[in-house]
Formats: structure tokens, sequence, C-alpha cells
């Protein structure tokens, strides 16, 4: 049986003539070639001395790569925090009170958190001259002023002078709106 080279199944197939384009030569292999010695031993000469040097950096990475880790958790946390307080700050501007994961806003007739229901606006906020939203919310707070004081003393002064007049004389009904 005549030798069978690697390329003797392309020997038959017709290729185009070029003077670039040429079979390669067959690759010889020594005749002696083996992957392992007869005696492996030799390969069991290790010297375990840098295993700890190695176990050292690896334990020293992981515990910078947790710090980066909990450092950039961090941030990102305090930057929504930050993100969501901006939010809000926001809403504020626009309803003042306004709170998202609270109880929706009510409003409040004005005669209501002067003083007209008693109790409920009138109690400790009145006396440090702010007025507060009915059920004692604090989230709303209002300044007194000036002119609300003057309205409300023109008002009480009015309320008596009514009161006074109409018990005067049954039959004089001008008596006591002629001051």
């Amino acid at each position: 049986m005549p030798e069978q080279t690697q390329y003797a199944p392309a020997a038959h197939v017709p290729f185009i003539k070029s003077p670039s384009l040429r079979i390669p030569r067959p690759i010889e292999a020594p005749p002696d070639i083996h992957p392992l010695p007869d005696d492996i031993n030799a390969y069991f000469v290790y010297p375990f001395t840098l295993e700890p040097h190695v176990f050292m950096l690896e334990s020293s990475r992981r515990s910078t790569l947790a710090a980066h880790t909990a450092r950039h958790e961090a941030y990102l946390k305090q930057r929504t925090e930050d993100k969501d307080r901006r939010r809000r700050d926001a809403l504020r501007r626009i309803a003042p009170g306004f709170e998202p994961q609270g109880a929706p806003l009510v409003p409040v007739r004005m005669s209501e958190a002067e003083g007209g229901s008693g109790g409920k606006a009138g109690g400790a906020g009145a006396e440090s001259g702010r007025t507060f939203p009915e059920g004692g919310e604090r989230g709303h707070v209002r300044q007194r002023s000036v002119m609300d004081d003057l309205v409300d003393h023109l008002a009480a002064l009015d309320a008596a002078n009514t009161t006074a007049g109409s018990s005067s004389i049954p039959g004089d009904a001008g008596a006591g709106n002629a001051l």
C-alpha cells in the first residue's frame, strides 16, 4: 500500500494556478516526541512557600472590594435620600405641610382656624400667636400678623356692642347702633 500523506485527499482537487498559491510541505514530527517524561516525579517538586502570600493578597483584595462596595452603596443611598428630600422640598414650596407618605391635606376655613371652632385651633397655638389646623397638626404653621389681631379685636368690640345694644330697650331698634 502506497504511503498516504495528509494532503492525499486534496491531491485531486483542482486549484487555481497562481504563483502566490502553493501547497505547503507536510510537517514532519520527530519520532521520539512524547508529552511526559518516563518519570513524572520531577513535576512534583513544587515549593509551597508562595501559598500564604497568595491567600493574604486575596483576602486583602476581598476586604478592599467589600469596603469599596459598602462606600458605593452608602453614596447611592445618600444620593437617593437627597433626591427625595429635594423633591419633598419642592412639593412643600407648592403645598406647605405636604408629606407624600402622610395623610392628605384637609383645607381649613380661616374663620375656624382663627378661633371660630374654639378648642381645636385656639388651644396651645393661640398663646404663641400661631394657629394650627384641625387635629393639632403642626405641619402648616401660620403666623398671626398685627392686622389679624386688629381685625379680631374690632370684631370682638363689634360683637360686644351688638349684644349690649340689643338688650337695652325692646322697642328701640336703633338705640344701640347710633354710637
